[in-house]
């Protein structure tokens, strides 16, 4: 998954798509270089950056989404946002898929979660409340990734409480009627979590893969690769980002989201080559 942010103020390439143009040529670069997947996002998710209303992100990715679909039509095109208007709007100017960075659960206290679960314990009498993302999803029948995110970063049991989370966004899809094979789960480093546990979900992201879902990693660029090397700013994370892509992959993910990928593409086919230990060919 190539990275296409049209925001001003992302941590790491922000204002560097400023223009529609821009932004085709940036896509067009992405998939020469292998990028399957295009992931438009109109709004910073940076630690510290501020709301950004619907109209507004409207007007940096609808622009972006309608020249990429023509001029790249075969390219499946995701929409990276947590509003239903926003996620509607880009289905229906071209986009495919939708990547919510709060899982179906943006309007969900961490006390409403809890409640999900215990509706969950009650089995098929179980009353879950609406999510109008998975009810988006599931009426406009497009796949959704749904990303760990939560209000705070007050764990009292880590992987529990990040299994828990990640059960209450499937349940909300499932129950709104997307299906099982349209949903994928992110374990959400660099949300939420400090740096020990984005190093922690990354050592055992088997426990996610588990789920049984397909799963997305984003480490790319992300600010605790940097402190792990020492403060290097994010544009001198490559390595960094190599390798926690390489060991995503041995730990079970199935797709790598990326800000560049010529550099990254051998790392990537080593891995999978690896992986696939004697079942590789040629």
């Amino acid at each position: 998954m190539g990275v296409l942010n049209v925001t001003p103020d992302s941590f790491s390439d922000g204002g560097q798509l400023a223009t529609t143009e821009s932004a085709v040529e940036r896509a067009g670069l992405l998939l020469k270089e292998g990028a399957d997947v295009l992931d438009v996002g109109g709004e910073s998710t940076r630690p510290g950056a501020g709301p950004v209303d619907v109209l507004t992100e409207l007007a940096r990715v609808l622009p972006a989404i309608i020249a990429l679909r023509k001029n790249f039509p075969e390219a499946p095109i995701s929409i990276d946002t947590y509003k239903p208007a926003v996620a509607e709007a880009a289905i229906r100017a071209g986009a495919d898929i939708i990547n919510d960075i709060w899982g179906c659960a943006f309007d969900l206290d961490l006390e409403e979660r809890r409640n999900v679960l215990k509706e969950i314990s009650r089995g098929p009498a179980a009353k879950f409340p609406p999510s109008p993302m998975a009810d988006l999803a599931a009426r406009l029948r497009c796949p959704i990734i749904l990303m760990h995110n939560r209000p705070d970063k007050n764990y009292t049991d880590f992987w529990q409480d990040v299994v828990d989370d990640l059960r209450v966004s499937l349940t909300l899809a499932k129950n709104a009627g997307v299906p099982t094979e349209q949903i994928w789960l992110d374990p959400g480093f660099g949300f939420a979590k400090d740096p020990a546990h984005n190093l922690e979900v990354l050592k055992n992201l088997k426990r996610i893969a588990t789920l049984g879902q397909p799963v997305l990693l984003g480490t790319s660029r992300k600010s605790t690769l940097g402190k792990v090397l020492g403060g290097t700013p994010a544009e001198d994370r490559l390595e960094a980002t190599a390798a926690t892509l390489v060991w995503g992959i041995q730990q079970g993910c199935a797709m790598i989201r990326l800000h560049e990928i010529a550099p990254l593409r051998r790392f990537i086919t080593t891995a999978d080559a690896v992986k696939a230990g004697l079942q590789w060919e040629v």
